[in-house]
């Protein structure tokens, strides 16, 4: 009987890694792992222009939910992870269109609703694929198939007021008998200048005196709530407080920059009604359709060698009389309403466009502090997005 002879294998080291991979693979799971959720449960939002004030304020950071309505996939696959448009601090880049991937959504728990506060992509920008356009936050006011209007401010769908949303600001134009009111004052009733334009949420109106020949305050336009109106309402000084309120031209402006255009007599707290496109859904085209449904038609379904003029719409050379849409659409407006560019003015949010919904609000710096102390907002850390 022959013996075997059983060799015990010697076990080899392991080799440890050297600090830098150790630093390289931490960094790269952590690169990974971040993309992945920023592309499929929650992405961080910074809020930079006052358009939802004082529902969301200039320095809010929230989170927003890209589950809410179903995480999209991506069209753009060939892009620097962590980035949107540019390479940061840069103006290269983070992407190559050479890919474009058909755009689908995963499973959703829940849909698009009237009062949702929303992130989208900013359907008017061409130069960039859809799923890299800029950012946007609005209010959802009307959904696929409704029929929406404003009069006088309020906005109507279906023929129903819609809820205001309680930190919505208007415009107001208060007339006083003192000229020497400051930021101090203001910044009291939490009327503050936080964004550099022409715009302001508070700003003296002038008269000019034909006597001295000087000019005197006599008032002020205020972007306010209705709740602080009221409080300004009561200052013995105030002499009168009128409501901003642009009224339907005659007849339709030339120059209009309206949604709808020179079609419709329609203004910012004037507009509508106006059909809100639903997929599955046909209309007829005629000159006011194809005002208000020709840019859809064109960049938005995914049609090619579209044709629109004013009286006719083809497409692939063949002239129709009605269209039915492919996807649904949405009308997004902004809280502070007279200070906002939204749907009123460049039209519907196609349902490909919807990045998700925003959640809560985890941390909101000033930009314009009183002082050093106040420019952490304490009170809005942590509160959710209403």
């Amino acid at each position: 009987m022959s013996e075997v002879n059983l060799k015990t294998k010697t076990a080899k080291p392991v080799r440890k890694k050297s600090a830098i991979r150790e630093w390289f693979d931490s960094v790269l799971f952590a690169v990974v792992a971040a993309t992945l959720i920023r592309w499929l449960f929650m992405e961080a939002f910074t809020i930079p222009t006052p358009s939802m004030e004082r529902s969301l304020m200039v320095g809010d950071f929230l989170f927003v939910s890209k589950f809410h309505y179903g995480t999209r996939t991506p069209k753009t696959p060939l892009q620097v992870p962590l980035t949107h448009q540019k390479i940061w601090g840069t103006e290269i880049p983070s992407y190559l269109d050479w890919i474009q991937l058909p755009q689908f959504r995963l499973p959703s728990f829940t849909s698009v609703k009237n009062g949702d506060v929303v992130v989208f992509n900013f359907p008017p920008e061409d130069q960039y694929p859809t799923d890299l356009k800029t950012n946007y936050i609005k209010r959802c006011m009307g959904i696929s198939g409704d029929v929406l209007e404003v009069r006088h401010g309020q906005v109507f769908v279906n023929g129903k007021a819609a809820e205001v949303p309680p930190k919505s600001q208007m415009t107001y134009y208060v007339e006083t008998s003192k000229g020497d009111l400051d930021d101090a004052f203001f910044r009291q009733y939490d009327i503050v200048n936080d964004y550099p334009t022409s715009t302001f949420n508070w700003q003296p109106i002038e008269q000019a005196d034909s006597v001295s020949k000087t000019s005197k305050v006599v008032g002020y336009k205020l972007n306010t709530t209705a709740e602080t109106i009221d409080k300004i309402k009561t200052l013995d000084w105030v002499k009168k407080v009128t409501p901003y309120d642009e009224e339907p031209s005659p007849t339709p402006t030339p120059f209009s920059q309206m949604y709808g255009g020179s079609k419709f007599p329609w203004t910012v707290d004037n507009f509508g009604p106006i059909t809100i496109p639903k997929e599955g859904v046909t209309v007829q085209l005629d000159e006011k359709s194809i005002a208000l449904y020709g840019t859809v038609i064109k960049k938005y379904e995914g049609n090619e060698n579209v044709d629109i003029t004013e009286k006719g719409v083809t497409i692939g050379g063949k002239a129709i009389s009605s269209y039915t849409f492919k996807q649904n659409y949405y009308f997004m407006m902004g809280d502070n309403r007279h200070n906002s560019l939204d749907s009123r003015f460049w039209g519907f949010v196609p349902a490909d466009h919807i990045v998700g919904k925003a959640v809560f609000i985890w941390m909101s710096i000033d930009p314009n502090p009183a002082n050093a102390a106040n420019k952490i907002r304490w009170n809005r850390l942590f509160s959710v997005v209403h």
